[in-house]
């Protein structure tokens, strides 16, 4: 039988619990290394700067804390961190009016879920300090209607508009000899199929009704059906899946040359969609919020950020997607952290709205 391993946070006494944690507070608090001297002066436990520095020894020695100079304080290495935010941290609800606002906001711009989403990644951007994200769903949902409209002689708009109010539009290729009434056509013919029913529900039959020829449509009309139902029931959506906010927050932590060189990192990972994709769907399957510090995650381990994120699901229970806010590893958790959460209730409750529930 294997035995758990033995968290550090059991191993440090009570006066050294309360410095570390009073040295990773100040540290969030402003991004600066903390000396012995700043918590002897400002600290709670009473101790002289030698007793402390002592103990900040001891911290640094179990890998806790670091530090960037001889002469300079000391620093939370990633292991500390992860330390604090699991065991020291301390997590308030969100005032009354931060809630109100949240939903408000929400709501205002919940006409459709797509709506929904982008402002709750614009919000969380501009509360939490650092950049919104949001992975909208892979739409389950029914349709409630398709047309296509002619943008060029060679491009076909296709617009899907689901039953939870959200609209998706996708570029084809438009086949030739396709007429406005051909469009039309498959427009309401899918419509018509469609109704009540998801993508992947309806395609098999769909397809399997044209290829019998047991519609009257033209073959414009069942090429632009085929071929869209091929495109749409593929996984392309990752790319228009995610909604990224607030990029430039990102840069008012930049500080030293090392931290724009983290932030050129941080800009390259994030447009590389389908890696942070799969890095939320991660939080799909947490059953709160989940946080990634640094090196946790391979796709921010160069730019050592830290990514806070947490499901948003209907009044089933049954999760939607995901959202949260990615920032420098001295991001403000105990602010940002229930800032997320809520965030995601307030999602879900815009979802029902929209599909009756």
């Amino acid at each position: 039988m294997n035995t758990p391993p033995i968290s550090p946070l059991n191993t440090l006494d009570e006066r050294s619990r309360e410095i570390f944690r009073e040295l990773v507070e100040a540290y969030l608090n402003d991004g600066e290394p903390v000396g012995s001297r700043t918590l002897a002066q400002h600290g709670k436990s009473g101790l002289s700067s030698a007793s402390i520095r002592n103990t900040l020894a001891d911290l640094a020695s179990m890998g806790l804390l670091s530090a960037p100079h001889v002469s300079a304080g000391r620093l939370p290495t990633q292991a500390g961190l992860r330390l604090f935010v699991d065991g020291l941290l301390q997590i308030g609800d969100l005032a009354q009016t931060e809630q109100h606002d949240i939903d408000t906001r929400v709501r205002a711009h919940g006409g459709t879920l797509d709506q929904a989403l982008t402002e709750a990644s614009t919000m969380l951007s501009g509360l939490a300090g650092g950049a919104g994200l949001v992975l909208a769903p892979a739409h389950e949902t029914a349709l409630r209607h398709v047309d296509f409209v002619s943008i060029s002689p060679e491009q076909t708009l296709a617009v899907l508009v689901y039953e939870d109010g959200s609209v998706e539009n996708r570029v084809m290729d438009q086949p030739p000899g396709a007429t406005p009434a051909a469009l039309s056509e498959a427009g309401n013919y899918l419509s018509t199929q469609l109704k009540g029913r998801t993508l992947e529900e309806a395609r098999e039959d769909i397809l399997q009704e044209i290829a019998s020829h047991a519609t009257a449509l033209d073959e414009a009309a069942q090429s632009l059906i085929t071929s869209g139902l091929a495109d749409w029931a593929g996984g392309s959506g990752d790319e228009r899946a995610l909604i990224v906010r607030g990029r430039s927050n990102l840069l008012q932590s930049v500080e030293a040359t090392a931290d724009l060189e983290r932030i050129r990192y941080l800009f390259d990972d994030l447009e590389r969609k389908k890696d942070v994709v799969e890095l939320m769907e991660q939080a799909r399957n947490a059953p709160g919020v989940k946080i990634f510090i640094g090196s946790e995650n391979a796709l921010f381990s160069l730019s050592g950020s830290s990514v806070i994120v947490a499901p948003y699901m209907d009044s089933e229970r049954r999760v939607i997607g995901a959202l949260g806010v990615i920032g420098p590893t001295r991001i403000n958790y105990a602010r940002v952290i229930p800032m997320v959460d809520y965030t995601a209730r307030a999602v879900g409750h815009v979802l029902d709205r929209l599909t009756g529930k």
